[in-house]
């Protein structure tokens, strides 16, 4: 059976409590053989961390995610190198910008979105600065912000590479993301009815330039949209996009695989 990774799990959350043992017992079953659980806060951080000290199939992500960084320390980085240096932190995130709920959409003003924009920017360059630090590399989100994330990375380039997770864009920003030295990687979203376009964009991916992930408990993919979401279904999104690509599991298992271990570098066979 060909292996897989899930490259993005959110494993610590309240949703995977109640099962976690069976939750990874489906995932070994499914030939999924190592996942990344990413952090979205410290907090979120060190409990992926403990998770991944625990489980040898587990690693962990370091990080806080952009549309929480108002509830964030001013200077995040003391805390981030603390975090990335443990031997299971494969990279740094998830972090970026999301302009997707502004202030302004709840009441706020236009000084307000300009303020929480320059904060998210702040957050991303202190990510990215830890990251070229430790020789580790960065998990993008990025939503309703392409331009901007596009431009605060490019700084780094040859220092830091992203890999812009769940990725949704079009065939052309698709381009401009592996041309900064970038990566995408694709979640269940590449299954749904109205998912042509990322497909589109997955035919048009080079093989050794996306990962493959599950964003559980986010996004699950057909036949279980609508379900909690969780790692075994790498299996139902691989099937898709080896059809999309017109190859063969084994072909796509190879080349995910190894793409995510370069990106990855930290992670162990």
């Amino acid at each position: 059976m060909p292996v897989f990774f899930d490259t993005h799990a959110h494993l610590d959350y309240p949703e995977f409590a109640p099962d976690f043992a069976e939750v990874l017992s489906r995932a070994e079953a499914a030939g999924i053989t190592r996942l990344i659980s990413i952090g979205t806060n410290l907090e979120s951080s060190r409990r992926a961390i403990q998770l991944a000290e625990k489980q040898p199939a587990i690693y962990a992500v370091a990080g806080w995610h952009p549309a929480d960084v108002l509830e964030a320390p001013e200077d995040v980085r003391p805390a981030l190198r603390e975090l990335a240096g443990n031997p299971k932190v494969v990279a740094i995130g998830e972090t970026g910008l999301d302009y997707y709920r502004l202030p302004s959409s709840s009441g706020g003003s236009a000084e307000d979105d300009a303020r929480y924009k320059a904060r998210q920017a702040e957050m991303f360059r202190q990510h990215l600065e830890v990251a070229a630090e430790f020789g580790l590399n960065c998990v993008i989100h990025q939503r309703s912000a392409f331009d901007d994330t596009l431009a605060l990375i490019q700084p780094h380039a040859g220092k830091v590479r992203g890999v812009f997770h769940c990725f949704g864009e079009s065939v052309e920003r698709l381009h401009q993301v592996l041309a900064s030295g970038c990566l995408v990687s694709y979640t269940g979203i590449v299954t749904f009815k109205n998912g042509q376009n990322i497909r589109d964009a997955v035919a048009a991916t080079p093989m050794n330039q996306f990962m493959l992930e599950t964003d559980c408990p986010y996004l699950a993919p057909v036949p279980y949209r609508g379900k909690r979401c969780e790692p075994a279904f790498v299996k139902e999104i691989s099937g898709m996009i080896a059809r999309a690509r017109n190859c063969s599991l084994t072909e796509l298992s190879a080349a995910t695989c190894q793409t995510a271990r370069e990106f990855f570098h930290k992670l162990k066979d």
